[in-house]
């Protein structure tokens, strides 16, 4: 049975925990001892899913208007290399990784309502630093274009007139990152408050400019540009008033013992994304060599691929991490006063944890499954129009297959990375990250030339399936196995589902095309709604069936939610 010392056995963690934070008792979260008892963990996730779903369906209704204005042109492969770069340096900074792994937990501790000043005058100092940063970037970007857009593959491309659109859009593009930087820390600090709903809708902003500014320039790839700049500025807007009651001042107190907690917590995180950005930089490089618009196959399908990742997993996994976060808190304030509440605690770290993976588990396998048998419906529903091509669709949906090997450890992978990072553990998943990194990349290279363009998505399954077993062997040795929380009943429910709903969404498919024609868009409805349709009907009866306890406990209290009155 492992130590309670071993929640948090991370010397950052540590030197946090020598000034705890004692929770009141009206504060402190409720002992989730299974999903049902989770019901604020659902709720948070409920709010954020639907800010997912609305992000997902509008980032869909992005990529079909791409396809339909551009498909899948060489054109359109110069603008995802120049927005490479802007979006390389948001994640590197400021992205979900930082927000997730160093600015949640360490604004959490100052989100009680007695210091709330300290998080204010934290969040100045962070907000002013960065933006510094981010100046310089910016200019530096501006100022070696060139040499930025060769290293991003452009010099790759067999038209050379294709390098000289990149650079241009490039240019164009980089101011970006500071917009979208400034309104990832807002998230951050929104999230700590567990104010989730306003930022919960900032990627739909997102899209939804860029879809209604490409509308307004339909013959010009540059719409696509100041699209990105107009939606990355609007995040912050919508956010603001969530943080009415913030107090913002200018100030580089880059000393802050705050902030210097933040940058311990997310060097590792940085040094791990690092690794990430090159091998996805070698990715572009590699994709071009195979055709000139393969890496706009791989933006399609991972547009696709995200789609139940980020509706399931991310909004789960946001809504877990301040709950898990206040449990770290609380495990601190009693371990050295009250030793069966410490342990109380280190059990309801991971009931929370194998709460969240057991509902993971039940949504991402069935999903996968559906989406790898209905690939090609789908994706001609929804891109082939306009200059998309039916050799568009098949391309598309053969990359997309391949990448869905890896989408169920992406989703089991991301909840055990959070909960890594609310035990202000960074260093253990950016080592896992190195690893499966360098994996990913010999991987990729050694198979570029038998299967070419494939290969970059072979290489990306195995890369979520080492950094999984990484992670879980790493769980173990700190906190002991999951497996008396009920994860393997989960893991053997849903994977029958899965295949059953596979088998039956495939099968109705082929039956649909064989019996009606599926050349407009009529006909393409019909596939993927009959094959769908039959597929889901599949999975529900299959919850009843197995008695999956987490969909009908999800099922019961999304129902609730909706059903109850704005009064209440």
């Amino acid at each position: 049975m492992p130590k309670v010392n071993h929640l948090l056995n991370s010397k950052d963690a540590t030197e946090d925990a020598n000034q705890p934070v004692p929770l009141d008792e009206a504060e402190r979260p409720s002992s989730p001892t299974n999903l049902s008892q989770n019901k604020g963990v659902v709720k948070a996730a409920a709010v954020l899913a639907i800010g997912n779903i609305t992000s997902r369906v509008l980032g869909l209704v992005r990529e079909i208007v791409k396809s339909n204005l551009f498909g899948a042109s060489d054109l359109l492969g110069a603008y995802t290399v120049a927005a490479l770069v802007p979006m390389t340096l948001f994640n590197l900074i400021t992205g979900g990784e930082m927000v997730s792994s160093s600015l949640v937990p360490v604004f959490s501790d100052f989100a009680s309502k007695e210091r709330r000043k300290e998080l204010w005058g934290v969040v100045s100092t962070f907000l002013s630093l960065a933006t510094a940063v981010l100046l310089v970037l910016v200019a530096l970007v501006l100022l070696f274009t060139p040499q930025v857009a060769w290293l991003a593959g452009a010099r790759n491309f067999s038209d050379g007139s294709l390098t000289a659109v990149t650079e241009q859009l490039m240019r164009l593009a980089i101011p970006a990152v500071l917009f979208l930087s400034i309104a990832s820390i807002l998230t951050g600090v929104l999230y700590a408050l567990e104010r989730f709903t306003l930022p919960a809708f900032t990627a739909a902003v997102f899209n939804s400019t860029i879809v209604v500014v490409a509308l307004l320039r339909p013959d010009e790839i540059d719409s696509l540009v100041y699209g990105l700049l107009l939606g990355s500025f609007l995040q912050i807007v919508l956010q603001l008033p969530a943080l009415r009651d913030g107090r913002f001042r200018i100030q580089f107190n880059w000393r802050h013992p705050a902030v210097r907690r933040i940058l311990i917590l997310y060097a590792p995180i940085v040094v791990g994304l690092l690794v990430n950005q090159v091998a996805i930089w070698i990715s572009y490089n590699l994709a071009i060599r195979t055709g000139d618009n393969s890496v706009v196959y791989m933006t399609y399908a991972t547009t696709l691929y995200q789609f139940p990742l980020g509706l399931v997993v991310t909004a789960l996994s946001m809504a877990t991490l301040p709950t898990l976060s206040q449990i770290v808190i609380a495990y601190h304030a009693n371990k050295n006063v009250d030793a069966a509440a410490a342990t109380a605690r280190v059990q309801e770290f991971k009931q929370t944890l194998a709460s969240g993976l057991r509902l993971v588990l039940t949504l991402i396998l069935p999903a996968t499954a559906g989406l790898f048998a209905l690939a090609p419906a789908i994706i001609a529903l929804l891109l082939e129009h306009g200059e998309f091509t039916p050799q568009d669709t098949a391309v598309t949906a053969n990359v997309l297959r391949v990448y869905l090997a890896g989408l169920p450890f992406a989703a089991i992978d991301q909840m055990l990375v959070y909960a890594s990072y609310a035990r202000k553990d960074t260093w253990r998943p950016a080592v896992a990250g190195i690893i499966s990194i360098v994996i990913y990349t010999i991987t990729a290279v050694l198979l570029l030339e038998p299967i070419g363009l494939y290969s970059l998505m072979v290489a990306d399954a195995i890369k979520h399936f080492c950094h999984t077993m990484i992670m879980l062997w790493l769980l173990q040795k700190q906190l002991g196995d999951l497996r008396s929380f009920g994860l393997s009943t989960a893991t053997w429910k849903a994977v029958v589902a899965s295949i059953l709903t596979g088998l039956v969404a495939f099968g109705a498919s082929e039956i649909v095309v064989s019996l009606l024609p599926t050349t407009g868009f009529l006909g393409k409805l019909s596939v993927v709604a009959l094959a769908g349709g039959l597929g889901l009907l599949t999975f529900l009866g299959l919850v009843q069936l197995l008695n999956i306890t987490e969909a009908q406990i999800l099922h019961r209290t999304l129902a609730a939610r909706f059903r109850r009155k704005p009064s209440e």
